[in-house]
């Protein structure tokens, strides 16, 4: 749908039926709004807590899946 069509279809509706297509894109663009910061400033505020990267020169945990089988077969 392009804007004008969208434009058309939003004029052509009663003024209650506007408003609540205007609420709808309101609480869209909040609840996009918000998502999208969020989920980046946890993703670096983890990055700063130490743990992060603590095994990253563990050259036995290269792979992971090698590491997981061997761990299994020891311990059961």
């Amino acid at each position: 749908m392009n804007q004008q069509k969208f434009i058309e279809s939003f004029l052509s509706l009663p003024s209650e039926a506007q408003h609540q297509v205007l609420n709808f894109i309101a609480v869209l663009q909040q609840r996009y709004e918000l998502t999208e910061p969020k989920n980046r400033s946890r993703s670096k505020q983890l990055l700063s807590y130490e743990f992060m990267g603590m095994w990253r020169d563990r050259q036995d945990l290269a792979d992971s899946t090698s590491w997981v089988r061997h761990l299994r077969e020891s311990e059961w």
